[in-house]
């Protein structure tokens, strides 16, 4: 009995970690519509950062999380604030000037970084396995971009140069906050998180001019961003997590950048190139033997604790 419950335990942790992945891989989907409705990037995070905000703040008060105080606030304020925020604004501007599916294929190079930072700033083992990773996820990253750049209107330097600052931004701000993870509960995390980037957004937005959306459907797209690809895959992931464990989530998480493709080639009609979907395959194939390397550090658990884009 006590096997079949874990079975099933374990079933449905990998039907949360995958449905995490999918809400998290339309985010990029979401945030094309709610462009095409004439919002601009600043405003469309202050809504999302807003939006979610709330509703994780209200989460973290029903399941009664102890919120941070003195070192482990100012640190996470500060990862809101500043990573986070920047993270969110080069993914969402890179989406201006490279298709979904490329900008997804490259933000999930962010593992390999950070078993590399890991190795660098928080001296744990970088292992043959790993080296190999990221020789992997780099090779793919070159069959990503490489088409793309070939092809006039399919994705501008910037647009990749973007994606990329994202993934490094992205890296770092996990390794920042590795023992800040391992301290503060993955409500309250989240809740302060996205609290600090709300209040930067809202004051840039209010300082340059609100663009509203223009459109129910760029709205719609909004809320979405905030409820569905915010809010919801980071509740489905934490509580997938809690029944497969660190290893096996980052494994399923890899479908995340799949996803973006598909619904890209399926709602926004963008072509993916055979090489650019084997690149993207090498990334995903990059993370998941990074997810299968013996042991699991502390940069590579909180990439997977810390999921909170």
């Amino acid at each position: 009995m006590t096997g079949g419950r874990a079975t099933g335990g374990r079933a449905t942790g990998i039907a949360l970690v995958v449905g995490s992945a999918v809400a998290f891989g339309a985010m990029a989907i979401f945030a094309r519509i709610a462009y095409a409705s004439g919002v601009d990037t600043t405003t469309l995070l202050a809504l999302r950062f807003t939006l979610a905000a709330c509703l994780l703040i209200a989460l973290a008060r029903v399941r009664r999380a102890s919120m941070p105080r003195g070192r482990d606030l100012a640190i996470l304020v500060a990862m809101g604030a500043v990573g986070y925020a920047s993270q969110s604004l080069a993914f969402f501007a890179a989406l201006a000037y490279a298709p979904a599916g490329v900008v997804a294929l490259l933000l999930y190079l962010y593992p390999a970084l950070v078993a590399i930072l890991g190795a660098l700033v928080l001296h744990e083992r970088l292992t043959a396995q790993r080296v190999t990773a990221l020789a992997v996820a780099l090779a793919g990253m070159v069959l990503t971009v490489a088409p793309a750049l070939g092809h006039a209107g399919s994705a501008r330097p910037l647009g990749v140069a973007l994606a990329l600052a994202s993934a490094v931004i992205y890296s770092i701000y996990i390794v920042a906050g590795t023992r800040v993870a391992a301290r503060v509960s993955p409500d309250a995390t989240s809740a302060t998180v996205c609290t600090a980037a709300a209040a930067v957004y809202v004051g840039v937005a209010l300082a340059r001019g609100v663009h509203w959306p223009q459109s129910a459907a760029g709205w719609g797209a909004a809320g979405a961003i905030a409820l569905v690809s915010t809010v919801i895959a980071i509740t489905l992931f934490f509580a997938g997590l809690a029944r497969v464990g660190a290893t096996r989530a980052a494994t399923l998480s890899t479908v995340e950048p799949v996803v973006t493709v598909i619904l890209a080639a399926l709602v926004l009609g963008e072509r993916i190139a055979p090489v650019q979907i084997a690149g993207g395959a090498m990334i995903v194939a990059a993370v998941w033997l990074l997810a299968r390397a013996p042991g699991v550090d502390r940069a590579v658990a909180a990439a997977v604790r810390t999921r909170s884009r």
